[in-house]
């Protein structure tokens, strides 16, 4: 579904991001792990277009991509859930939900049936005011947000941070179910080295901008791992 090759990523005068080879398969969870400041977030920024990457190559669902926008990506089927949630704290939970349909035709800007059964809270909440939420289920609305554009891509950053472990467990559950529909790769930053082993299919652990180790689940031993992201 997406392939990176020579990523590269630069803000102002430094590089932050070293030609970065990565690719993420529909119906797997494709987790970058790594110490705090080696470049993950930056990586999922250049793949959703937030930031334009300096240079190498992105293909996604076999396509080329060139540096486009933030906007651009998600019409061709990128959905992003940055760290932080973004969430816009004055409208509604329905109104935050319906910005996803600007990537939509017409005839499917609605709130489908499953993002509800998949949140509850969010039908109960429907009125209430982002801001008004708690931190997990403003995590909760981020991700249904996304799951709205129908995304072939979802790029979820540090999904657990601050959240109270029943909702993180939750979180978990839906990430299994749209992995197992297999329509969609997902590429999840996370530093719960627990929650991220469990979900992964495969696995790229960063340091200082690059790609140090690659491989799926059946490659790396879980020591191989922990002993890589501890550095």
């Amino acid at each position: 579904m997406l392939k990176t090759q020579g990523l590269t990523l630069h803000y102002g005068g430094s590089q932050i991001l070293y030609g970065i080879d990565l690719e993420a398969l529909a119906g797997e969870v494709t987790c970058v792990m790594g110490t705090n400041g080696v470049g993950k977030t930056s990586l999922l920024k250049a793949i959703s277009g937030t930031h334009l990457r300096s240079g190498g190559t992105m293909e996604l669902d076999g396509q080329p991509v060139g540096r486009v926008t933030a906007q651009a990506m998600a019409h061709l089927g990128v959905g992003y859930v940055p760290q932080g949630r973004m969430i816009f704290p004055l409208m509604t939970v329905r109104e935050n939900l319906e910005t996803g349909f600007a990537c939509l035709p017409r005839a499917e800007r609605f709130v489908p049936d499953e993002i509800y059964d998949l949140f509850p809270v969010l039908k109960d909440m429907a009125n209430r005011r982002g801001g008004d939420l708690s931190g997990g289920q403003q995590q909760q609305l981020a991700i249904a947000r996304a799951m709205i554009t129908k995304p072939k891509l979802l790029l979820l950053d540090e999904p657990t941070e601050g959240i109270q472990p029943n909702i993180i467990q939750q979180i978990g559950r839906v990430i299994e179910y749209l992995r197992d529909q297999g329509r969609m790769a997902i590429i999840l930053v996370e530093q719960y080295f627990e929650f991220a082993y469990a979900l992964a299919d495969r696995f790229y652990v960063m340091e200082r901008g690059a790609v140090t180790v690659a491989g799926s689940k059946a490659e790396l031993p879980k020591e191989r791992l922990v002993a890589a992201v501890s550095v």
